[in-house]
């Protein structure tokens, strides 16, 4: 039975379990190639929700560091120095 394409859902935990759920199956039991494309397609647009989602909460996150004399500041959060 062809599975139900969903709309990005609000959490990105379940966005994820989604993607699995479309690679397993394609995985185990490769779909016609209509329904394939279909998957293709859900994946991409779960992709672009979960790299959102990410993105959103890089902003989000602050640092906690300490000045020269030991107080405690926040910064904000630098992707590229990790």
């Amino acid at each position: 039975m062809p599975e139900k394409k969903s709309p990005p859902s609000d959490s990105i935990e379940s966005a994820l379990a989604r993607l699995e759920t479309i690679v397993n199956t394609i995985e185990t039991t490769p779909p016609p190639l209509d329904i394939l494309i279909q998957r293709y397609e859900e994946g991409v647009e779960l992709l672009k929700f979960c790299q959102q989602k990410l993105q959103a909460a890089e902003k989000r996150i602050e640092l906690i560091t300490r000045d020269a004399r030991g107080a405690m500041v926040l910064e904000p959060f630098d992707s590229s120095s990790s």
